[in-house]
């Protein structure tokens, strides 16, 4: 910082404490954010990511409450002096759009904050204009909120704040609702915003394969305190020595091997690969594993699932799917990929019998599910929304596992300490679920249905905003069920945990399925549904797919001794 220059936020020595918490949700704070910085903030669940930007929104203490020491600057002055204008000079975008839209048409909402200004109509009327194409959101301009697309919704959003023409923007894991496609529209409008137009941007973001890169600084933090900042790289190398795993594929597999650059894009990661393969990269599928077919998969399988033909429209004539077939047989782990309204979550609901197909036959271990009810069908599924917390009604743990087998008429204490055990959730057995972590709730949902022993396990975008290290930990358990035969369909828009876990992959568009196969035939051969480790070796082994793969492949392609760095 130059001799005299403000830093446009300081915090100094900042401790912050929620209502009735008697641990700090942020702990001895110290940081320092530029002017047009682009900052992102990694760390996992409960690190205090988001009370950091609450803070720096001017919604912590004000909004939420609770007790605050240390101080706080916005150019130069106290922020509570400021806070009066802070409104139009920060703007904050949440996880979740549908918390953040008020008003029932695109143009009334992105002219809501300005009217609360008391702006002139001609003023308005030009900011609306200018916000929505840059956003290119015109032709939705009078369409109704609550029928747009979760992507159009988060641009909705945006274009809401950004009218509001402040120079420092918030976002808190704003792509964890949205499609590979959306989620990269979203970010690449943030990059033009930080890059071309000098916006000031904080971003908090699990997907970090689309964003680490874009970051001036990262800062990692961890039950409230800030432990590391520094550029990307060195974020990059401090994780990997600390055995952290907030950092992207491809940062991370160059580390792994012990090279000497750490390359952020797969643009800068073939260049460096390049260096440390021995011959020419030339040698396509010399080395692959061989690939299966979708008739290879199943043959000589029981069928467990068969989906033929289906079409489902809902009551105001939307047509969900349209023809779509697919096949699971026992034992897979099938994962469902497609854009945000492709059908994905009307599928599961069909499959688990909530909902019945207009035409076409679905049969679920030998039972038409036309003829079945939700009742009986929870005796063979277990069936899981996006939300945990819909499946938490007890006082404790162990009642929730209990409430389910009393539904099915069943008692059995052995299967309830199984289940407990099995998901490490005997420690906190008598706790109350609401009290307990994301992760935690997670796992007594999941434990909720697995102890009626389902035969088949639909999950309903369980990764969705949760961090990498609890992604792991489900991903684990998944795979664990999986190898003990339980049968997984599993929803998602991340390619990364359907490229970890997954061993079949199917892609939907329109409400039909349009691929499905192996995940190394269906991921390594897309465009847009291939993680970044697939990108990075596209052209030298079509077998590829996760940083394990790819540090295996490097020891087979030509032995070379990695750089050390």
């Amino acid at each position: 910082m130059g001799v005299g220059k403000i830093s446009l936020f300081e915090i100094e020595n900042l401790t912050y404490f929620y209502p009735d918490s008697r641990l700090p949700s942020l702990k001895n704070i110290n940081l320092a954010l530029e002017q047009e910085e682009f900052l992102l903030m990694v760390g996992g669940s409960g690190s205090g990511k988001s009370t950091l930007a609450r803070l720096l929104a001017g919604l912590v203490p004000d909004y939420y409450g609770g007790r605050i020491c240390g101080r706080v600057l916005f150019q130069g002055k106290p922020l509570q002096e400021e806070r009066r204008s802070l409104g139009t000079r920060v703007g904050i975008v949440f996880q979740d759009p549908e918390k953040q839209l008020v008003m029932t048409s695109v143009e009334a909402e992105i002219a809501f904050g300005l009217e609360n200004l008391g702006l002139p109509q001609q003023e308005m009327l030009r900011r609306v204009a200018e916000v929505m194409s840059f956003l290119n959101l015109s032709p939705l301009k009078e369409e109704f909120t609550a029928n747009l697309s979760r992507g159009q919704k988060q641009k909705v959003a945006l274009a809401s704040v950004l009218a509001m023409k402040p120079r420092v923007l918030i976002l808190d894991e704003p792509t964890s609702q949205l499609d590979p496609a959306a989620a990269d529209e979203f970010l690449y409008l943030v990059e033009r915003l930080n890059r071309e137009m000098g916006y000031t941007v904080v971003l908090i973001e699990q997907r970090l394969d689309r964003c680490f890169h874009l970051a001036d600084r990262v800062a990692f933090m961890d039950r409230g305190e800030i432990l590391h900042t520094g550029t990307a790289a060195e974020a990059a190398r401090w994780q990997v020595r600390h055995s952290l795993s907030f950092i992207p594929p491809v940062s991370r597999f160059f580390v792994s091997i012990g090279s000497a650059v750490v390359p952020l894009t797969v643009k800068d990661g073939r260049r460096e690969l390049e260096r440390h393969l021995a011959a020419p990269a030339t040698a396509t599928g010399i080395y692959d594993r061989q690939i299966e077919e979708p008739g290879q998969l199943s043959a000589g399988k029981t069928t467990v699932l068969e989906v033929a033909d289906v079409w489902f429209a809902y009551e105001n004539g939307r047509e969900a799917l349209k023809g779509a077939s697919l096949t699971v047989t026992r034992g897979d782990f099938l994962v469902i990929l497609g854009e945000n309204a492709a059908g994905k979550s009307t599928l599961l609901k069909l499959i688990a019998g909530i909902l019945k197909p207009g035409r076409g036959r679905l049969t679920v271990l030998g039972e038409d599910t036309r003829r079945s009810t939700p009742a009986s069908m929870a005796r063979k599924i277990g069936y899981l929304s996006q939300n945990p917390n819909d499946y938490l009604f007890e006082d404790t743990v162990e009642d929730e596992l209990r409430f389910t087998l009393n539904n099915l008429g069943r008692e059995d204490q052995g299967m309830v300490d199984r289940v407990l055990e099995k998901l490490d959730l005997s420690g906190v057995r008598g706790a109350n679920p609401r009290d307990l972590s994301g992760g935690e709730r997670q796992r007594v949902a999941m434990a909720s249905v697995l102890v009626a022993g389902p035969e088949l396990l639909l999950l309903d975008e369980p990764t969705r905003g949760i961090d990498y290290k609890l992604k792991n930990e489900l991903g684990t358990l998944l795979r664990e069920q999986n190898e003990q035969g339980l049968t997984t369909v599993l929803v998602t828009h991340d390619v990364e945990f359907a490229a970890e876990y997954a061993r079949q992959v199917a892609v939907m568009f329109d409400g039909r399925i349009v691929a499905a196969g192996s995940k190394y035939q269906i991921l390594t051969g897309s465009a847009f549904y291939s993680p970044q480790i697939a990108r990075l070796f596209y052209g030298i082994a079509g077998d590829v797919l996760t940083v394990g793969d790819a540090v295996e492949k490097i020891r087979l392609i030509g032995g070379v001794a990695p750089k050390s760095g």
